[in-house]
């Protein structure tokens, strides 16, 4: 039996990827700040700030492990816009504990549970943090030779009620208030994927090679408009919800893709006149002259 460690494992995806660890003969220890009694009882479950370095070699230490997973931090894009600082504590530098405990202990494959915003300039400090620990990751395996996946995900759904979960609060304020209010134009595309779907696809890719130090997009079939998906609830719920898109708000959603094209661009300026590059180095070399010789 092959032994899994899922930080964040008790969110809102995490409970999905365990469930499906379960399913599949896994041996899973979660390390989570939360806790979940649905599952507690089938996993080892440690209590873990991935920002505290003590805590992350802690869980490291418990066991033995095949595979690990990182889904913690900052998750909700809302949130991290309004937390830079710590979203960059828990996205980039804890995944950086993470990184290390893997090397010192062995991991057979790092899986990293990255986003589509880390290819688009609208996540703001969301999408720069899981960018930044992409990259990290990669220069790891260069130097270090760890094994990873990095997963980025779409529009992941659920039946279950967290705060980055999307389309369960849209369901949510339209039933308790008869109302959906958008800050978009509504014509926003997305590509929806079940929770379970996208847990099914993360359990794949540690039981092939195959997808071996490469990037993966999961992403869903259900591909639509955000005022067709309204419209869809609008009618579950018999017709009886107002639909009020503000196009107000959205700057740090992507609108049709999550990809963008933008470089940077700098200048360059010369002084003028300048130090010559041989009066430069005899300063230097005169400095360092009267240094040894004070």
């Amino acid at each position: 039996m092959k032994k899994v460690l899922v930080f964040g494992g008790f969110g809102f995806l995490g409970y999905y990827l365990v469930k499906e660890l379960l399913s599949k003969k896994y041996e899973v220890t979660v390390a989570d700040i939360q806790t979940n009694d649905q599952l507690e009882n089938l996993v080892s479950y440690h209590y873990c700030d991935i920002s505290n370095e003590e805590m992350v070699k802690h869980v490291f230490e418990t066991d033995t492990f095949d595979f690990v997973y990182n889904l913690a931090g900052f998750a909700n894009l809302d949130r991290a816009i309004k937390n830079p600082l710590k979203t960059i504590q828990l996205n980039v530098v804890g995944n950086i504990h993470i990184i290390d405990e893997c090397l010192k202990h062995n991991i057979k494959k790092f899986v990293y549970a990255s986003s589509a915003y880390a290819v688009s300039n609208k996540g703001s400090f969301y999408g720069i943090s899981k960018l930044a620990s992409e990259k990290i990751i990669e220069e790891y395996h260069h130097k270090h030779k760890l094994e990873f996946v990095i997963l980025r995900y779409g529009s992941v759904y659920s039946e279950r009620d967290y705060d980055n979960n999307y389309i369960y609060n849209l369901v949510k304020e339209a039933l308790l208030t008869h109302k959906i209010n958008h800050k978009g134009d509504g014509n926003e595309i997305r590509e929806y994927i079940h929770a379970s779907d996208a847990a099914k696809l993360s359990v794949d890719v540690i039981e092939s090679e195959y997808y071996n130090n490469i990037h993966v997009i999961l992403t869903g079939n259900e591909r639509m408009q955000r005022k067709e998906l309204f419209q869809m609830i609008n009618e579950i719920l018999n017709n009886k919800v107002e639909i009020k898109c503000n196009d107000t708000g959205y700057a740090n959603h992507y609108k049709f893709t999550p990809y963008s094209f933008d470089p940077s661009v700098s200048k360059k300026l010369i002084a003028n006149p300048h130090i010559d590059m041989g009066q430069g180095l005899l300063e230097c070399v005169r400095a360092v002259y009267n240094n040894q010789n004070g």
